[in-house]
């Protein structure tokens, strides 16, 4: 199934295509850094399995709402060092977090990384249905996680 692109961000990073590579696939490293800079990731929400029909999941902590944003879903596509594709479910619900019921409805997100010999690149573009003008807002929240993952490379 195609679904309409929304947004992308893309970076460069001063470090080598490996660790750039492990920050995204490392369910210690996502632990750290898959969330805005002013939010954080909540502890024990973060699988992993980069293989193609692995599950991933993360929950990021909302305090100002009082709640906490549930991500989960499946690898469709896996390319050591260059591309991750993967489906990804966003519920509020804790148990649904819980269940990840393979019918949720789901957007699709292409990561794509390069070596760009002193640094390495990495493009998110996500692929799916928002309501009118959220995809602006879906776009800025995607440039903080990219914020917060250079601070994690930075060490």
């Amino acid at each position: 199934m195609t679904q309409p692109f929304l947004y992308s961000v893309e970076r460069e990073y001063p470090v080598s295509l490996g660790d750039l590579w492990e920050a995204w696939v490392s369910p210690a490293a996502l632990s750290q850094w898959y969330c805005p800079t002013d939010l954080s990731v909540l502890a024990g929400s973060v699988l992993n399995e980069a293989t193609e029909g692995g599950l991933w999941t993360v929950a990021v902590d909302v305090p100002a709402y009082n709640m906490a944003a549930y991500f989960f879903g499946r690898y469709t596509e896996v390319v050591p060092g260059s591309k991750l594709v993967h489906t990804m479910a966003y519920t509020q619900d804790p148990e649904v977090f819980a269940e990840r019921p393979a019918d949720a409805p789901t957007h699709q997100v292409v990561i794509e990384f390069e070596d760009r010999g002193n640094q390495s690149w990495v493009k998110f573009s996500q692929f799916g249905e928002l309501p009118e003008g959220e995809a602006p807002r879906a776009q800025a929240g995607m440039e903080s996680y990219f914020d917060n993952l250079g601070k994690y490379l930075e060490g």
